[in-house]
Parts: C-alpha cells; sequence; structure tokens
C-alpha cells in the first residue's frame, strides 16, 4: 500500500496565508460592525425624535388641521430635524421658505397658463431663480423647485392645495423643533467625542514628529505632516458640533444650564485648531531638516513626546468630565524644564532646530489656553522658573 504524500512547505505557507487572510477579514468586518453600532447608538435620540415629529406632524394636519393626506407635514418634520444637530432651526426656517416660493410662483403662472411640459420647465426655472436671487441656500432652493414641481403636476390650478403645503411645510418645522425641546438630545456629547478624537489626532501626529525626528526618518516625518493635513474635516465636525449643541441649548429649557460647558469647549476647539496648525508647521519643517540632513538635537524627539503625553492628559479630563486645569503642569513642564527650551539654547540651535522650538511653545500656549488661562496667564506659567 502506497503512503499517502505529505503536504509540502508550499502548502502549509499556503494554508497559513489563507488563515491569516481570513483573520484579517474578519477583524475587519468586525470593526466596521461596531463602527455602525456606535454610529446607531450616538444617533439613537434624534432617529427617535425624527419618528415621533414625522407621527406628530401628520396627526395634526390631518385631525387637527382637517387636510387630506397632508403627505408633506411628516416629510417637513423628519427633513428640519434630520439625524445631524446641526442647523435645525435654520433648516426648518428654510424649508417652508422655500415651499412657500415654490408654491407661490407655482400658482400664478399655472393659473394662468395651465399645466403641461413647457409649464413645468417655466415654473421651475422662475420658482428656483427666485429662490436664488434671494440668496437663498441649497436646501431652500431645491424645496421651491419641488414645490414648483407639485403645483404644475399634481394640483389642479385655481385648488388651495398649494396653500395647504405651505402650512404642512409650517406644521412639520413647529412639530419638529417642538419634540427637539421636549425630547432633547445631549447638547455635550458629540462635542466631547469629537474635541477627543482631535486631541488624539494631535497627540498622535506629535509621537509621528518625534519619532521621525528620533529615527532620522525622513518618510516618517511626512507621514506625519500628511496625517495632520488629513485633520480638517474633524475641526470642522467639531465646529459643526458645537453649533448644534448650542441651538439644542437654545430650544429646549432642559440644557439651558450647560452653554457654559459648551463656551468652555468652543474655546478649547479654537485652541486645538491653531495647535493644530502649528503642528503641522512643526511636521512640514521636521521633514525639510531630515531631507537636508541637518544635525539633530538630541532632546527635541524628547519634548515633543513629552508634549503629546501632556495632551494625553488633557484627553483623558475630558473624558471624565473633569478638571482641564489638572492638565496645566504637564503643558508648563515640557516648556520651563526642557533644556532645549531655554533660552540660553536658542543661540546654539540651527535655523529649523529655532522654528521647531517656536512651534511648540506656540502649541504649549494654545493648550494653556484650552485649560481656561487667558494668554497672558499662560505665558506668565510658561516664564515661571
Amino acid at each position: 500500500m502506497v503512503p499517502a504524500a505529505r503536504p509540502g512547505p508550499g502548502a502549509a505557507d499556503h494554508a497559513q496565508r489563507r488563515r491569516s487572510t481570513r483573520r484579517r477579514l474578519a477583524r475587519r468586518v468586525g470593526g466596521r460592525f461596531h463602527a455602525s453600532l456606535r454610529r446607531l447608538r450616538s444617533s439613537a435620540v434624534p432617529i427617535l425624535q425624527c419618528g415621533i415629529a414625522a407621527g406628530g406632524a401628520w396627526l395634526v394636519a390631518d385631525n387637527l388641521i382637517g387636510h387630506e393626506r397632508p403627505f408633506f407635514s411628516p416629510i417637513a418634520a423628519v427633513i428640519s430635524l434630520g439625524v445631524s444637530l446641526a442647523n435645525r432651526l435654520q433648516r426648518a426656517v428654510e424649508l417652508v421658505l422655500g415651499v412657500t416660493v415654490g408654491v407661490l410662483v407655482g400658482d400664478l403662472i399655472i393659473s394662468v397658463i395651465g399645466s403641461g411640459w413647457w409649464q413645468i420647465t417655466l415654473v421651475v426655472i422662475l420658482a428656483v431663480g427666485t429662490a436664488v436671487l434671494a440668496n437663498g441656500s441649497a436646501l431652500l432652493i431645491n424645496q421651491a423647485g419641488a414645490s414648483a414641481v407639485l403645483v404644475a403636476t399634481l394640483l389642479p390650478p385655481g385648488q388651495a392645495g398649494g396653500l395647504d403645503r405651505c402650512v404642512d411645510a409650517l406644521i412639520g418645522g413647529a412639530v419638529g423643533m417642538l419634540v427637539a425641546a421636549v425630547i432633547p438630545s445631549d447638547p455635550v456629547a458629540p462635542v466631547r467625542r469629537t474635541s477627543r478624537a482631535l486631541l488624539d489626532e494631535l497627540g498622535a501626529v506629535l509621537r509621528g514628529v518625534a519619532g521621525a525626528l528620533r529615527e532620522r526618518d525622513a518618510d516618517a516625518a511626512l507621514a506625519a505632516l500628511q496625517r495632520a493635513r488629513r485633520t480638517q474635516p474633524l475641526i470642522d465636525s467639531l465646529r459643526g458640533a458645537l453649533h448644534g449643541g448650542r441651538e439644542v441649548t437654545t430650544v429646549s429649557p432642559v440644557h439651558r444650564r450647560r452653554r457654559r460647558v459648551l463656551a468652555r469647549y468652543g474655546e478649547l476647539a479654537e485652541r486645538a485648531d491653531y495647535a493644530m496648525r502649528n503642528v503641522r508647521v512643526v511636521a512640514r519643517r521636521a521633514y525639510a531638516a531630515l531631507l537636508d540632513d541637518e544635525p539633530p538635537v538630541p532632546d527635541l524627539p524628547d519634548v515633543l513626546g513629552e508634549l503629546a503625553c501632556a495632551v494625553d492628559r488633557l484627553t483623558a479630563e475630558l473624558v471624565r468630565e473633569g478638571d482641564m486645569a489638572r492638565s496645566r503642569d504637564a503643558v508648563v513642564d515640557v516648556v520651563v524644564h526642557a533644556k532645549v527650551m531655554s533660552q540660553d539654547a536658542a543661540d546654539l540651535l540651527g535655523t529649523s532646530e529655532q522654528v521647531l522650538v517656536a512651534q511648540i511653545r506656540s502649541i504649549a500656549l494654545d493648550l494653556l489656553q484650552a485649560t481656561g488661562l487667558s494668554r497672558t496667564e499662560a505665558q506668565t506659567a510658561m516664564r515661571a522658573p
């Protein structure tokens, strides 16, 4: 009997690669699934608001006002709320204005020239043109055009359906704002979450530059620079979250007292933005210095690493809603105790190193101001012996 051939090393390597590929695929799918669950959890209240507002808007328009099939009332409620917390009041107002423009233009034109393909063309051009002339937003312009189409196609000339649609839009927007006031979202949680993500990126870029300088790796410095440049959408998202949070505190009496918390986060967002801009300069200068093979300054990587740890302290206070002032000492220590940051060392540094030191000072100043210090107080703390 001939014994079975044993698999060779090539087959074993192939099986190992397949198992490794399956593990990577499982981790990727699992990661995306958990990210989707996190998005669902963070949007749970806005989703609930949209559902309740849609049903309530239909109830008001149908049972109380007596409109026949008021389908646009729940649509208006959902559009005015949306899943995003930002610009809800603005969306509601623009929705009503856009519908009004479209209905008025459509009614005036169709009642004179009748309905047909070329009438639809003319009505949409006039309605959208009027909205653009009034410097309307994209939502206002789109609603003006859509309402004009509805009047020109579904509503016989002379009927009051167009006016009913305006009232439905008003009902939907009003019910949406009422639901947002009665069942408010947390105005601070999205701001805190986005602030933490931005500070995490700030710390990661600082560590990336520190590692690049320590290893004399220009490619690593370039990667850190590119990562810093990709943070602008995160900064914009933080500003949007702040705007949405302030809007929630305006609409809902339940969260009025949290305005002070949002004010502190507003200062943090401004200073984190400035700090990230300075970090980009640091990464760019480090990349240029490594490309030009400038002499290394041994202390600089450690200073950048310590500054990244100070950012981590600030992030930790954000996570547990602690006192951000407790993270000040870590920032001050970076500037006060590092020899390379002293005035005596400035004359011994090259051009690139002087730029790096100046930018590190600017980052530390921004971080201290993010904790609530004024600029003068932060500068005084950085000059402490």
